[in-house]
C-alpha cells in the first residue's frame, strides 16, 4: 500500500511565494468587500423619501394612506387643510380627484396610489404630471382596512400626462376573462 502525502502549501512554498500570498489574499478580500459595500452603504445610509400631502383634517382612509407611505419609507409631511386648492395649483383635472394629494420628487399623486407605484414612478422619472387613482377604490391602501373585510375591487392607478390626459400605469385586481 503507498501512502500518499499531501504538501502543505504555506509549509513548502518558497519565500517570495509567501510574501506574494501574505500581499495579494488581503487586497483580494478587500476588493470583494469593496464589490458589497455600495450596497451596504445605500441600505445603511438610505433616507426616507419625502412626500407631502394635503387632506381633509377628518379623513381615516387618508390617514391609513399616509402610514402605508410612512411604513414604506417615504416621511409624510402632511397639511390637514383640504386638497381642492392644491389640486388645482397643480394642474390636476378635478375629475381624476380623490379625498387626498400629495407631491413627491415633482410629480403629483392623487388618491389611493400604492407606494410601490410612486416608487416606479420616481425611478422611471417619466414626463409626466403623475400618478392618480380617481375615486376611492375598496382594496387600494387605505381603504384596505378590516371595516372593509375582504374585498377588493379593481382599480387602475392611472399615468397623468401634462396635458391632463391618462394611461393605465398599473392595473390592480382585474378579473380573469373568461
Amino acid at each position: 500500500m503507498t501512502t500518499v502525502r499531501h504538501r502543505s502549501t504555506s509549509a513548502t512554498a518558497s519565500p517570495a511565494r509567501r510574501q506574494w500570498l501574505a500581499t495579494t489574499l488581503p487586497l483580494l478580500g478587500a476588493g470583494v468587500a469593496l464589490a458589497f459595500l455600495p450596497g451596504l452603504s445605500r441600505a445603511a445610509t438610505s433616507t426616507p423619501t419625502p412626500l407631502e400631502v394635503w387632506k381633509d383634517p377628518n379623513c381615516g382612509c387618508c390617514q391609513d394612506w399616509v402610514d402605508h407611505m410612512q411604513s414604506h419609507g417615504f416621511a409624510v409631511t402632511v397639511r390637514a387643510t383640504g386638497n381642492n386648492a392644491v389640486r388645482a395649483r397643480l394642474g390636476l383635472p378635478q375629475k381624476l380627484g380623490s379625498c387626498h394629494t400629495a407631491l413627491v420628487g415633482g410629480y403629483v399623486v392623487e388618491g389611493h396610489v400604492p407606494a410601490s407605484d410612486v416608487r416606479a414612478l420616481l425611478q422611471q422619472k417619466p414626463k409626466a404630471l403623475g400618478l392618480a387613482v380617481p375615486g376611492m377604490p375598496v382594496g387600494s391602501p387605505g381603504m384596505d382596512g378590516t371595516v372593509y373585510g375582504e374585498r377588493r375591487d379593481p382599480y387602475d392607478v392611472l399615468l397623468v400626462a401634462h396635458d391632463g390626459s391618462t394611461r393605465i400605469f398599473k392595473s390592480y385586481n382585474k378579473k380573469a376573462s373568461t
